[in-house]
């Protein structure tokens, strides 16, 4: 096992195969999520909601075009940051470890909320300093020319933005250990939470919105804020970073 490994790290033809496989993984993933949400929420259930708002969303293909381009492109900058980490994996520059017991049962939980935290600090900020005029036109106006959001709105970005949002998590994985199953739950909470934040409909019952807990999430509502306010509600997974430091939209209260 140990001399396959060998072989594949010093075999660059190998890696670029990866690469491939990784995009169609992260394609066929984003695809499969934001496909189903968009069918339930926007053709199978589309008078449930806001008729007017969801068939100017439908009309405009323009800019479902646009996201799903975009999209594809980011999903292809992930792919060479996936495949850049699964080296490193291989020459045994990462935490990244196969049995479940190595560090205990317990630790798995805890493993994952680290993560979560971690990228959440790191998004918070990075996501406030793209915000700043001379960075926003370069960096994250793609994302931000989906005013009214979509499912297909979530991996929409331009390259830079891409590779600014990819590379905290080899950072991450390099110095804390992590389990190989954590880590592909935690890609799949990546995806699919991206693209309910993108819904533009409130997926959350009230009760939970309304809850001491349910208000540590970020959902729909919350994200959606943030897309026609510009410089509020900054958050990826949770609110708690708004809070502190007073970017939370203060429609939010209400």
């Amino acid at each position: 096992m140990t001399e396959f490994i060998d072989i594949e790290a010093n075999n660059p033809g190998i890696l670029l195969v990866y690469a491939a496989i990784f995009f169609f993984a992260i394609l066929f993933r984003y695809f499969v999520a934001a496909g189903i949400f968009y069918y339930y929420y926007y053709i199978r259930n589309f008078r449930k909601y806001d008729e007017r708002r969801l068939s100017k969303r439908l009309a405009n293909k323009a800019q479902l075009k646009k996201e799903i381009v975009w999209s594809i492109k980011s999903s292809a900058i992930f792919a060479l940051v996936g495949a850049g980490t699964y080296w490193l994996w291989l020459k045994g520059y990462t935490a990244v470890y196969l049995d479940p017991s190595a560090y205990g049962l317990w630790y798995l939980p805890v493993s994952l909320l680290i993560i979560l935290l971690l990228h959440e600090t790191y998004y918070y900020w990075v996501h406030r300093w793209m915000h700043h005029p001379r960075v926003f036109r370069i960096v994250h106006k793609v994302h931000h020319d989906s005013r009214i959001p979509t499912p297909w709105t979530a991996f929409s970005f331009h390259p830079w933005e891409s590779l600014i949002e990819a590379v905290i998590l080899p950072l991450i994985l390099i110095f804390l250990p992590v389990n190989i199953y954590v880590l592909g739950f935690y890609l799949l909470v990546m995806t699919i939470s991206s693209v309910i934040n993108h819904l533009d409909i409130e997926v959350y019952p009230v009760w939970f919105q309304k809850s001491k807990f349910g208000k540590l999430f970020i959902g729909a509502t919350h994200h959606h804020h943030h897309h026609t306010e510009y410089m509020t509600n900054y958050g990826l997974y949770f609110t708690f970073w708004d809070k502190w430091m007073s970017t939370e939209s203060r429609r939010m209260k209400a």
